[in-house]
């Protein structure tokens, strides 16, 4: 787990292509606050593909989140504990998550998270595998990214950042809620149009 702590979105910062995705990912994101209340799309909803595999495994709903120095998971907590309504909470979150929150592609780790329910045997396979590939097509643009996956254990900042992310949203997320990271290796991703 030692890479995971200390890759963070940092090895390949300079990389075209990742620079691309995560540029792409932040307007997509924010389009998605701001125009339709925050329900993901094909943009925020990539199929999963198995090594050897021609089928998706399905789509997950990613979250991208900010890197450790940029960090406002203590907010995004904050948010969940003001109020016990969904509605309320939905409100703040997609007021806040709207404004600025994804003006600066740089301020994201490239580490994409995604939610499993306790036990998903979706989860278990994809965990098992160790490697995807993630199929992000929308808005006349590709990107496959070749991903290493990772279990995110409960102390690790991106698994407490997606949980009081997915929480603002869907405050019945059970206990045990799994948290999936997916680390791109840039170098053997691709796009299409492709990155210059």
């Amino acid at each position: 787990m030692s890479s995971i702590a200390a890759h963070l979105g940092e090895s390949f910062t300079n990389h075209p292509l990742r620079k691309a995705f995560m540029r792409w990912q932040c307007r997509v994101r924010q389009m998605a606050m701001r125009d339709n209340e925050g329900r993901p799309d094909e943009a925020i909803m990539p199929d999963v593909f198995l090594d050897g595999q021609d089928e998706a495994l399905g789509a997950i709903i990613t979250v991208m989140n900010k890197a450790p120095g940029y960090s406002v998971t203590s907010e995004l907590q904050h948010m969940s504990a003001k109020t016990n309504d969904p509605a309320q909470r939905r409100d703040q979150a997609l007021t806040f998550l709207s404004a600025a929150y994804y003006q600066k592609a740089a301020e994201f780790s490239d580490i994409l998270t995604a939610t499993f329910p306790p036990g998903s045997p979706g989860a278990s396979k994809i965990r098992d595998a160790g490697h995807c590939t993630l199929v992000f097509e929308a808005y006349s643009q590709r990107f496959d990214l070749k991903c290493k996956v990772w279990r995110l254990a409960p102390h690790n900042l991106l698994h407490q950042a997606t949980m009081a992310h997915n929480i603002l949203f869907n405050p019945g997320l059970p206990p045990g809620t799994e948290v999936l990271g997916f680390e791109p290796n840039w170098n053997e991703s691709s796009s299409d149009p492709a990155v210059r």
